[in-house]
């Protein structure tokens, strides 16, 4: 996925079907929501907790879809390029974390 290119498919998106974009500070909610939503699938699932009947179908996937497309309509609202910011984050963990994780003994 090209991040120039899913920001412009929100973007054409909101245009067309969504007449705007929220607020930020509703979108933040809203992010807040979607990424409980993943919590409680992964914690359930992938946990100790036991899941219920009724999450047993939810889709992690659509969520965690659910969570870019916020995290993408928040970069476009507040003129973020997501796709330089990703390459300049890769680049500097790539940098400062080369060797972190592999000398982590936790991690042998």
């Amino acid at each position: 996925m090209n991040l120039k290119n899913a920001q412009l498919d929100v973007d054409n998106w909101i245009k067309e079907h969504g007449v705007r974009y929220f607020n930020e500070l509703t979108n933040m909610a809203q992010l807040t929501e979607e990424v409980g939503e993943v919590a409680r699938i992964i914690a359930r699932r992938y946990g100790e907790q036991s899941e219920k009947e009724s999450d047993k179908n939810k889709d992690l996937g659509e969520e965690l879809a659910d969570v870019v497309f916020v995290v993408l309509c928040l970069a476009n609202q507040t003129g973020i390029d997501l796709q330089e910011a990703f390459d300049k984050k890769m680049d500097l963990k790539s940098n400062r974390d080369k060797d972190r994780h592999k000398n982590n003994e936790k991690l042998k």
